[in-house]
């Protein structure tokens, strides 16, 4: 039977993934062959504890288990904005964690980002040294085609072949025919270029992408196979004819800190959860999940920083460092309350602009 919530939003991960139900028509997607999920373990040490530990103490809201199954439901992206500090980025992990999808990937998007960088990169020059080596000839024998199309001369696995210096990105890697969805974090899309949100139309629309270098030089392989690495791992996986077309389509998540708009059509494909500041019963238990049951300082630390968010930005994690540190250093209440002060000013401005 089909499951609601997949996504509880409790701590306890679990199998609810394979009871997902098929999805909509108009999003089902048949890419293969079907590959193997990621261990789940696979990248621990690649995984930075703060991630760890955000995953397991993340604590979601009714609103937010409802639109992330929504997402689930339907394989749509979820774009989540809100104010910094509330929690975007850390929801991708605690899905992940809870639904064991494995690794989460994650593009960090900046002004310069193009789709390509999240789909794969391909460095020619280096397939060109790499072909005048194992030849022993002058490097410009060898094809400089747009993309370094393979010559029919070139030996398929001697390093000169496009595959070996192709590496899939992030996004490109989540679009593979997994048998279950990969999670995917675009970070801070509203700070990409403006063409970015409609590039990626497409792709999210239809769940797969061409890689031209590879198309180009499908014939030279059994099949039409080519195997790809992916990028940050070593791991090489089958791409047949130069397309890429998803299986499970991955669970995505899009942060937005909201300093733009983005375009009607970008919007409709998307499920949209918009966080909010937490209040004190959230706020509560957010601090009981990081750091044990808040005591009577760290409880008026609570009350003072929700009687000052509404007068600009403030993060949880400012809240955070000053409980970690009136538990940890042993200073008197004096001493607390200026380190709390230089700890939590408003975000944008310097600590000495406003007063505790």
């Amino acid at each position: 039977m089909p499951l609601w919530p997949v996504y509880t939003g409790t701590e306890e991960p679990h199998d609810g993934i394979d009871r997902l139900p098929p999805p909509p028509p108009w999003r089902a997607f048949d890419g293969g062959p079907a590959l193997d999920p990621p261990d789940e373990e696979a990248d621990t040490a690649a995984v930075s504890p703060d991630r760890t530990h955000r995953a397991a103490t993340y604590r979601a809201t009714p609103q937010t288990v409802q639109l992330v199954n929504a997402a689930l439901y339907l394989r749509r992206p979820l774009l989540v904005t809100g104010p910094p500090g509330t929690g975007k980025s850390s929801l991708v992990y605690a899905v992940a964690r809870e639904l064991r999808l494995g690794p989460v990937l994650r593009w960090n998007i900046t002004s310069r980002s193009t789709l390509n960088d999240g789909l794969y990169q391909y460095d020619p020059l280096s397939r060109l040294y790499a072909a005048r080596r194992t030849a022993g000839q002058p490097a410009e024998r060898y094809d400089r085609a747009p993309g370094g199309a393979r010559t029919a001369g070139d030996p398929p696995g001697d390093g000169s072949g496009v595959e070996d210096h192709l590496r899939l990105g992030p996004l490109g890697t989540s679009l593979l025919p997994y048998a279950r969805p990969r999670a995917l974090l675009i970070d801070e899309i509203d700070k990409s270029d403006l063409d970015l949100p409609n590039d990626l139309l497409n792709v999210l629309e239809e769940g797969q992408y061409e890689i031209p270098e590879l198309a180009r030089t499908a014939r030279h392989h059994p099949g039409g196979k080519a195997e790809v690495m992916i990028d940050g791992t070593g791991e090489r996986v089958p791409v047949e004819h130069g397309r890429v077309r998803c299986r499970a389509f991955p669970f995505v998540v899009l942060t937005s800190n909201g300093e733009r708009e983005f375009p009607p059509a970008f919007l409709r494909r998307c499920v949209t959860l918009r966080l909010r500041r937490p209040d004190d019963r959230q706020l509560a238990g957010i601090v009981r999940a990081h750091l044990g049951e808040p005591d009577a300082y760290a409880q008026g630390l609570i009350e003072r920083f929700l009687a000052r968010s509404g007068a600009g930005d403030l993060a949880t994690d400012q809240l955070l460092n000053a409980i970690y540190l009136a538990h940890a250093t042993g200073l008197g209440a004096e001493s607390l309350d200026d380190l709390a002060e230089q700890l939590m000013p408003y975000l944008g401005q310097t600590p000495q602009a406003d007063a505790f």
